[in-house]
């Protein structure tokens, strides 16, 4: 199939690849010329067939609106719109009513995987009306990971972002466990290899997961992690689902902690958070600050 990819950064340039890869024609724009295969929004949406299926991929917010609106004036009736950002669920509704009166159908789509995608695959979790998913299915079947499970229709409109948010609390929380123990570890004076207990873990215990080898990673590219400034930033989602959770009457204390725990980390230099900004770049490549 045909689609019109907007946002071509660190995770839509490699999406851009992975869905070629599959045998598909991608037609992506950028504000960035030098990514970019066309020069602005209508020209993407001119070089594609209808019916039209483009997927967003630009920051939350402000950016996302601007280019949603902008494809709502270009787009036929008929047509699709993915958002594929880190948008909160409740701007998918908002989106969904305003595309779905001019005709336009909208699927949100949480998208994991970070700067590993291209090569492993994408974890989906998806919204919107049946018909509307299936158009974007041949899409969704290039990005996940090989085998039956890495992708999912969550629900209806707002359920892939909100379903997403969740999985980056829970991220939150287990970043912040294997933050907590490594810095408790290089505490104390009797454990003399700390990078060495973290890789023993990676193999035979119920600890081991992709995080854990990540750490390793982070611990053999700077063992005591001397380098980096014990700051982390936070996208936005952590604090979204701390909110969903006082809405729900759902208690979170464990991602409440971590998200708090980064909160503090803007205060001193924290040794847990060089581990949590450690872990962001691996996963993510997300900026760190150095000392």
């Amino acid at each position: 199939m045909e689609l019109g990819l907007v946002g071509l950064g660190k995770m839509g340039g490699n999406m851009r690849e992975r869905i070629r890869r599959a045998g598909h024609t991608v037609i992506g724009y950028d504000r960035n010329p030098d990514l970019a295969d066309v020069s602005s929004l209508k020209e993407l949406v001119d070089s594609l067939q209808g019916p039209r299926v483009v997927w967003v991929m630009v920051p939350a917010g402000a950016a996302t609106q601007a280019t949603i609106d902008e494809l709502g004036e270009l787009l036929s009736p008929g047509d699709v719109v993915v958002d594929g950002g880190n948008s909160r669920w409740t701007d998918d509704e908002k989106h969904a009513e305003e595309l779905g009166a001019k005709g336009i159908g909208f699927v949100d789509c949480g998208v994991s995987g970070g700067v590993w995608g291209l090569e492993n695959g994408y974890a989906l979790m998806y919204g919107g009306d049946a018909a509307n998913v299936a158009r974007v299915q041949p899409v969704f079947d290039a990005l996940k990971p090989e085998g039956d499970f890495g992708s999912v229709h969550a629900g209806k409109v707002g359920a892939g972002h909100f379903a997403k948010m969740v999985h980056n609390g829970i991220e939150y929380a287990m970043m912040q466990a294997y933050a907590e123990g490594w810095e408790l570890l290089e505490k104390v004076d009797s454990v003399t290899d700390v990078r060495e207990v973290f890789r023993s873990w990676q193999e035979g215990t119920v600890i081991r997961s992709w995080l854990l080898d990540l750490a390793v990673n982070a611990l053999d590219q700077d063992e005591h992690l001397d380098k980096l400034r014990g700051y982390a930033a936070d996208s936005g989602e952590g604090r979204w689902t701390v909110e969903a959770a006082i809405d729900n009457a759902v208690p979170l204390p464990a991602i409440t902690a971590s998200l708090f725990a980064r909160f503090a980390s803007r205060q001193d230099d924290s040794p847990q958070m060089k581990m949590i900004a450690a872990l962001r770049n691996q996963f993510g490549g997300h900026a760190v600050e150095s000392k």
